[in-house]
């Protein structure tokens, strides 16, 4: 039952591989907040949307080359069924805007989502017409877009009100204020010579938000200066 003031987003997800959504979906934030209503996800098999007897989804590129290209069609008649005046849908491509943090807080605010996951060589240029926009999730190649599609499930979803318990917890994590999160120490207070920081141990609020605030910076400056605003 969900909470009056907590709103459902709802994925839809396009695929031939439906299966593979079936345990990652089981654990952590993702599957209390499927249980608790907070996120809807659904898995459409794309075969189902072929018009073709024996439900074929894919065929040789025109021009000759290597491996087989999903057909329009079939994407076609699954978005034509799927969508509604709240969908928002996304072509999972290597072509498409980098997958960053802030377009998962924008993408939170959307009410229905619909992920197309291509496989093979890739997908009929065609398909690229009917979508509102394409999302590549970093520079190399997966065998397919279902890996993708998760990641971006749970980082929209992370957003949505009430699936992080605490959103102090989103507040400070990294990339969320252009910075890597800070260092985190936890017991023991020793381990093989390596010694929590004595700040952290002062009880001293100020001082200790001052340092983990230098060293997020540090961090960052670090590892990805480009992140710095």
């Amino acid at each position: 039952m969900l909470k009056q003031g907590k709103r459902e987003m709802q994925f839809d997800i396009i695929t031939i591989f439906p299966d593979f959504f079936t345990s990652p979906l089981k654990y952590g934030v993702i599957s209390k907040a499927l249980e608790k209503g907070m996120i809807k996800v659904n898995i459409h098999n794309l075969r189902d949307y072929s018009t073709d007897k024996h439900k074929k989804v894919d065929d040789r590129p025109f021009g000759g080359g290597a491996g087989m290209v999903f057909m329009v069609e079939p994407v076609y008649n699954a978005l034509k069924a799927l969508k509604d005046k709240n969908s928002h849908t996304i072509l999972l491509s290597p072509s498409g805007e980098l997958f960053k943090q802030k377009k998962a807080k924008e993408l939170s605010s959307k009410k229905k989502i619909i992920i197309i996951c291509p496989r093979y060589e890739g997908i009929d240029e065609r398909v690229k017409t009917f979508v509102d926009e394409e999302i590549s999730i970093g520079d190399y190649i997966l065998t397919g877009g279902e890996t993708a599609a998760l990641v971006l499930i749970e980082a929209i979803s992370r957003y949505v009100k009430g699936v992080v318990g605490k959103e102090e917890s989103i507040k400070n994590e990294s990339f969320e204020n252009g910075l890597f999160d800070y260092p985190q120490y936890t017991q023991p207070r020793e381990f093989l010579g390596m010694k929590v920081p004595d700040v952290l141990l002062s009880g001293n609020h100020k001082l200790i938000e001052e340092w983990r605030k230098k060293k997020a910076y540090e961090l960052t400056i670090k590892r990805r200066k480009d992140l710095i605003r």
